[in-house]
């Protein structure tokens, strides 16, 4: 007959449960794994097999019940850890999608937007589709994969007990600072392209008042900013798989020990 404690059986559940905090919170607040397109059945099995895949190579935990005051704050400490790290990947299709609405506001697609039903929210056309092409683009470089190996790696250099260092909120915020400029240089060619396309029309307006800029000018910046954003796709990957290494390092970065 087997019998166990009940110190046996916290054990057992602190093994599981801890790291299940963490994984699951990443996993909810990661790109592409934790859009709500995803059925909540699938990010639940996939945070407990990775959690059953990912606990014997732990270590030994905190000797405290899951149920305890200290379980608890233990538990807070880990979901708090996985969400940073979902977050700080989740920057990199932010500065995306916050391209595509610079590119489409000045194409003269501002106005055009659908409901996205990623971000639950009306979105520009230009950065939907953008977003869509950084999904694409995200998943053929493996970026599920980085994100999974930063996860188990995050339980090396922070083990669970443990708390973020004040310079890995200090990462997340910095982080997020350099999304503006990622945003700027994806959206850059297009921008320029319609600036100069903007001074010409200009000049052509000077030099005949009656021309109707209106009715020339939208479908000339429109075409422009089609041809000069296909012109631009095939050096949108390079710039997303360095965004994408760089966002692997961020986060792995907020889960070192504070020395």
């Amino acid at each position: 007959m087997i019998t166990l404690t009940s110190a046996q059986l916290d054990a057992w559940l602190a093994t599981l449960i801890f790291p299940l905090s963490r994984i699951l919170s990443m996993i909810g607040s990661s790109p592409v794994l934790g859009n709500k397109q995803v059925p909540k059945r699938v990010k639940i099995g996939l945070s407990v097999l990775l959690a059953i895949l990912i606990a014997p190579a732990i270590g030994e935990m905190p000797p405290v019940s899951v149920g305890s005051t200290q379980g608890i704050l233990i538990m807070i400490q880990q979901i708090i850890i996985g969400v940073a790290m979902g977050f700080t990947m989740r920057l990199i299709f932010t500065a995306v999608e916050m391209a595509g609405e610079l590119s489409g506001l000045q194409m003269g697609l501002g106005f055009a937007s659908f409901y996205d039903p990623i971000n639950a929210t009306h979105s520009a056309v230009i950065a939907q589709w953008m977003g869509i092409i950084a999904i694409l683009a995200f998943l053929a470089l493996n970026g599920h994969l980085y994100m999974i190996s930063t996860l188990a790696e995050s339980f090396q250099t922070l083990p669970i007990g443990s708390m973020m260092s004040y310079r890995g909120f200090y990462g997340v915020v910095s982080w997020g600072g350099s999304i503006f400029a990622y945003a700027l240089q994806i959206s850059l060619p297009i921008l320029a392209a319609l600036l100069i396309t903007n001074i010409a029309l200009g000049i052509l307006t000077r030099a005949a008042p009656q021309l109707n800029l209106f009715a020339v000018g939208f479908p000339i910046t429109l075409a422009i900013g089609f041809f000069v954003l296909a012109l631009s796709i095939p050096y949108f990957a390079p710039i997303l798989d360095r965004v994408t290494q760089e966002g692997v390092g961020t986060a792995l970065n907020l889960v070192k020990l504070p020395h």
